[in-house]
Order: C-alpha cells, then sequence, then structure tokens
C-alpha cells in the first residue's frame, strides 16, 4: 500500500527510470516480474510487489518533507537502534537521513533486479554500511553489510525497520515468537515470555530474543520472515496514539516486524572485520488453521 503519487509514477513507468517524490530522489522499477520503488535519501525501499500483488510494503501517504526521516518501506536503523547510547545523535541513527548512491543496478540471479547502495558521505569514524537489494517475482531480500574500518572494537546495534502492508492490524497473526523471552518498551522494559501466536490488539512494542523465521498472515496471505544475522526480533504498533505523519485512516494498514541487533544481541566488531544483517521475505503457502 503506498501514496497515489507513487502509483501514478509507477503506472507511468516501463522497465526503469529515475522521478522525483516529496522532494526525494527515487529509482523507479516497473518490470515483468514485478515492481520496486527506492529512495536515494535514506538507502530506503519504499514499495516492492511481485506481478500480480499490490505490494508487501506500506508508506505513508503523509510523510514528512526532506531532509527528515520517512515512515514506512524499510528504514535502515544504524548504527544504533532506538536511542543512541552516549544520547549524542538522531533517533535510529544516521543512515535513515543519509544520502546514498546507486552504486550498480544488475540482473538478479533468479531473474528480477540486484541493486547495491552505499552512503554518498562517511557517516561514521570507524563502520562504513552498504546496502544489497535482491527482488524479483518470488521474494525479497536485504543485506545491510557493516565494514569495521578503525583501529579498535566497536558495539553496533541496527534494524531493517520493515513496515509490513495488511488490511487490518487486528486481524494479524505474527507465528513463530512461542516461547520466546521479550522486553516490553511500553512496560518499562519489563520480561516476558510471549505464549503462541501473537495478535495486535493494541499499542505493542516488544523485543523478542528470537532468530527464528516467522510468518505473517493477515488473514488474505502468508508472508514468510527470516533473516541472518539477527537475535532480536522487533514488533511494533502505535495503536492509537498515531504519530503525525500517519493518518487516522490508515492506521490499522500496517505492522512492523524488524530483524534487529539490540541491547539483547549487540554486536562487537573487530578492526577488519564486517557483520550482515539480512531479511528475506516470501510467500508461505499453508492455509490459516
Amino acid at each position: 500500500m503506498i501514496p497515489d503519487a507513487l502509483s501514478e509514477l509507477l503506472s507511468s513507468t516501463q522497465g526503469q527510470r529515475d522521478a522525483t517524490w516529496q522532494g526525494r530522489s527515487l529509482l523507479v522499477i516497473n518490470d515483468d516480474w514485478g515492481q520496486l520503488v527506492l529512495s536515494r535519501h535514506g538507502g530506503h525501499l519504499l514499495h516492492y510487489a511481485p506481478v500480480g500483488d499490490r505490494g508487501w510494503l506500506w508508506t505513508t501517504s503523509t510523510p514528512k518533507a526532506s531532509p527528515e526521516a520517512l515512515r514506512g518501506g524499510v528504514p535502515l536503523c544504524w548504527p544504533w537502534f532506538g536511542e543512541p547510547e552516549d544520547g549524542n545523535g538522531p533517533m535510529h541513527g544516521l543512515a535513515r537521513t543519509a544520502n546514498w548512491r546507486i552504486d550498480a543496478v544488475d540482473e538478479g540471479v533468479e531473474g528480477g533486479v540486484e541493486i547495491h547502495l552505499s552512503p554518498e558521505e562517511q557517516l561514521h569514524d570507524t563502520l562504513a554500511p552498504r546496502l544489497i537489494i535482491h527482488a524479483n517475482a518470488q521474494r525479497l531480500a536485504m543485506e545491510l553489510v557493516t565494514e569495521h574500518i578503525g583501529e579498535t572494537p566497536i558495539r553496533l546495534t541496527q534494524a531493517l525497520h520493515a513496515y509490513f502492508a495488511v488490511p487490518d492490524t487486528h486481524q494479524c497473526r505474527i507465528e513463530g515468537l512461542g516461547g520466546a523471552r521479550y522486553l516490553d518498551k511500553l512496560a518499562d522494559y519489563a520480561e516476558a515470555e510471549q505464549t503462541g501466536v501473537l495478535g495486535i490488539r493494541g499499542a505493542l512494542d516488544r523485543i523478542h530474543h528470537s532468530s527464528r523465521p516467522l510468518v505473517l498472515d493477515d488473514g488474505h496471505r502468508r508472508l514468510r520472515i527470516a533473516k541472518q544475522g539477527s537475535d532480536s526480533t522487533v514488533v511494533w504498533h502505535p495503536g492509537d496514539k498515531l504519530p503525525t505523519d500517519i493518518p487516522d485512516r490508515e492506521r490499522l494498514n500496517f505492522i512492523c516486524i524488524e530483524p534487529a541487533c539490540t541491547r539483547l544481541d549487540p554486536v562487537w566488531l573487530a578492526p577488519g572485520a564486517q557483520h550482515v544483517l539480512s531479511m528475506h521475505i516470501s510467500p508461505e503457502t499453508s492455509a490459516r488453521e
């Protein structure tokens, strides 16, 4: 589910082209395998739809103006998730408001497209990120690669902050978290254990200690969400207390499920080492019980 203006850009595109929207430079793809919209501001994937599908990601119709972060799609939270430990820096890091360059757009191994991005300017003294997106008619995959270019070990937290498009958040079920311990951010990080399938009935903000693949069942389709390089899964929805850039009419059209490295599983990188946080999304065909 995307704003009408992005839908119009896609409908007027054959193959690939550059475009602008809300002051942001976009790569727009409408091809035989499906559709994709990528913003260079934030290295931000805004839309992906395999052929015959309306799309797996939600993007708000009332975004904040650039250079503010845009809500929806898959923002990059890097090199920290949430608030910086030293209190010095923006919420969720530097990557999501930086300008990124598209280094290559290649044909994917299984058809579709493979896109490589890197920041236009150095974002951190000792850490260097790059992003790889794989998209075709069967799956979407993202890899956030971080290389340590400094001289002393450093701590890294991060997330692929995915907003999934759904018909009604309250009808969704998230399978695969049963038995996982979690921190409840809405209860001062109280610890508890998830019992069975997770449903959403109101505001929710939890960090689950789990590396297992999940299934998002929205009553109409089932998406398998797998990951690597992460032992935290964040599930978030604001409930009725909406941020200013989410219209009330869209409040039940998304749910955030985020592969992450958080306070539960921070990454310590040695000089010369690298870490890969990845997310792999594909249809899951078994029916709802």
